[in-house]
C-alpha cells in the first residue's frame, strides 16, 4: 500500500506475479478463477468514500485510477493463466461484479434512463416498460458493470462511450487539464476484450432510480463519482426489510439481471457467486428460506428464457464477519454461536430447506422444517415465525411468461455439487443443469 495500493499502476505487474503464485500452488486442484470479487467495493468504498482500508478518500479521481489499474491487473492474470496454465491444468478464469437491478421512479424518467443506459450499471441495473424498451442504469457507482464489463464483453472493447464522454466533459469543466478517467491503449483495449471465461454476478437486492436535476439538488460534491453518475438511487419501503439498511427484498430483480445480461453481452456463461440475505440472529430464519426459493424461482424462470445459468452460490454457509457490519449481521445457512470459545454452529431452518431443494429438485413453498436447535433471534418467539407460503412448487418447467417472449422449451433442474470454502466461509454451490 505504501506506493499507492491500485491507485499506482505498478500493482499491475504485482498481481500478475501474485496470480502465478497461486496458479503454481492451487492450480491442480483450482479449476474455476476469479481474479476480482467485486471491484466497486476495492475501489469505490476504500478511495470514493474511505469506508474500507486503506481509507483514503480522494472522490470523483482514486476511484477511476483504481478501477483502471485493475482491470488491467485482470487482463495480465487472464493472459498468464491461458498461456502458461490454463492448457495444462484445464480451469478457467473470469471476475465477478456486485451489482442491484433498480427500476425507473416513473416512466417520465426517459432523460435519466438514456443516461443510464451505459453509464450508471452495477448496482442498479433499469428495467424501463416496453415503450421505452430495456436500458440499464449505473446508480452506486461508475465503476461497476459498465465499467468493468464493457471493456471485457462489449464488442468494441473499452469503456462505455456515455462515461467516456460525461466524465471528459465534467473534468474540463471542473479545470483539470485532462479526463479524470484514465485512457487504454489500443493494446490494453484488445487484451482486455474476452478477457473472462464466465460473467461472476453477486446480487442481493433491488433499487429504484431517478435522474438528478441541473440544481444537483442531491447535493453531489465536485469532483465525485456520484456527481458524474447524476442519479438518486433508493428503495421502496413497502419491499421487506432484512438484518441490513441496504438490503430490502425483492426477487423478481435477479429475473431481470441474469435477462439483461443475456442480450447485452450475447448469453455469456453466469454464475450467480453471491446471494442471499441477512438477520440479526435466530435459528428459525423464516424470511431466508422464503428468500432462497423465491430467488431461486427467479433463477430458473430466467434459465427458461434461455440465460446460460451455470451455477448458484448461496452466501453463505455459516454466519461470518461482515466487513462493515461486523457481527451484527448473520447471512449464514449456519448459525455461529460467538459466545462459545468453540464456535459452535448449528444449522437453521435455512439449511435444511436448501438441502430439501438440492435433494429433491424442486422447490416446495411448503417446506418450513424446524432447525437443529431452536434459538430466538431479537424480540423472536416461536409464534412470530410461521411462514407463509408465497412460491409455486417449481421442478422441471418451462416458463411462458418470460422476459421477452422467446421459449427455449428446456427443463431445469437443481443438482448440488460440492461445497466450496474459501478464506475460512464456507459458500454452499448449486450447479443448475438441463436433463
Amino acid at each position: 500500500q505504501k506506493p499507492g495500493g491500485f491507485t499506482n499502476r505498478l500493482i499491475v505487474g504485482y498481481f500478475r506475479e501474485y496470480a502465478r503464485v497461486a496458479f503454481e500452488h492451487f492450480g491442480d486442484r483450482v479449476k474455476i478463477w476469479t481474479t476480482f470479487n467485486e471491484p466497486p467495493q476495492t475501489c469505490r468504498l476504500p478511495y470514493e468514500y474511505g469506508s474500507f482500508a486503506p481509507g483514503q478518500a480522494f472522490p470523483g479521481i482514486y476511484t477511476y485510477l483504481c478501477s483502471h489499474h485493475l482491470l488491467l491487473s485482470h487482463a495480465e492474470a487472464v493472459e498468464l493463466y491461458r498461456t502458461e496454465f490454463q492448457p495444462k491444468q484445464g480451469g478457467q478464469i473470469g471476475i465477478t461484479v456486485d451489482g442491484s437491478w433498480a427500476e425507473p421512479v416513473s416512466e417520465t424518467e426517459r432523460e435519466a434512463s438514456d443516461l443510464t443506459m451505459q453509464y450508471l450499471v452495477g448496482s442498479a441495473m433499469l428495467y424501463v416498460p416496453h415503450a421505452y424498451d430495456w436500458l440499464i442504469a449505473f446508480s452506486f457507482c461508475p465503476s461497476q458493470f459498465g465499467i468493468y464489463m464493457h471493456p471485457i464483453y462489449s464488442e468494441t472493447g473499452n469503456y462505455p462511450p456515455v462515461i467516456i464522454e460525461r466524465i471528459t466533459k465534467l473534468s474540463q469543466e471542473q479545470g483539470f487539464a485532462k479526463s479524470r478517467l484514465p485512457e487504454f491503449t489500443p493494446e490494453e483495449i484488445a487484451k482486455l476484450k474476452g478477457s473472462s471465461d464466465f460473467f461472476g454476478y453477486n446480487g442481493y437486492t433491488t433499487n429504484l432510480v431517478y435522474m438528478n436535476d441541473e440544481a444537483n439538488s442531491a447535493n453531489f460534491g465536485e469532483p465525485s463519482f456520484d456527481h458524474d453518475r447524476n442519479t438518486v438511487d433508493y428503495q421502496d419501503d413497502r419491499w421487506p426489510s432484512t438484518g441490513s439498511s441496504w438490503l430490502k427484498v425483492n426477487p423478481r430483480g435477479m429475473y431481470h439481471v441474469l435477462n439483461w445480461i443475456r442480450r447485452e453481452y450475447n448469453n455469456p456463461p453466469v454464475w450467480v457467486t453471491e446471494n442471499g440475505v441477512s438477520d440479526r440472529g435466530g435459528t428459525r430464519d423464516v424470511q431466508r428460506v422464503q428468500y432462497f426459493k423465491d430467488y431461486l424461482n427467479a433463477i430458473l424462470d430466467a434459465i427458461d428464457d434461455g440465460c446460460d445459468v451455470r451455477g448458484y452460490v448461496a452466501w453463505s454457509l455459516m454466519d461470518n464477519f461482515e466487513w462493515l457490519a461486523g457481527l451484527t449481521e448473520r447471512f449464514g445457512l449456519y448459525y455461529v454461536d460467538y459466545t462459545d470459545p468453540a464456535r459452535t454452529r448449528y444449522a437453521k431452518s435455512s439449511a435444511r430447506a436448501f438441502g430439501n431443494i438440492v435433494r429433491n429438485r424442486m422447490i416446495d413453498p411448503n417446506d418450513m422444517p424446524e432447525p437443529e436447535i431452536y434459538i430466538p433471534g431479537p424480540g423472536e418467539t416461536p409464534a412470530t415465525t410461521t411462514i407463509h407460503p408465497t412460491t409455486t412448487v417449481r421442478a422441471t418447467t418451462t416458463n411462458t411468461d418470460d422476459d421477452d417472449g422467446d421459449d427455449d422449451g428446456s427443463a431445469t433442474g437443481l443438482m448440488i455439487s460440492k461445497i466450496l470454502l474459501a478464506a475460512g466461509i464456507g459458500v454452499t454451490v448449486l450447479l443448475i443443469a438441463d436433463y
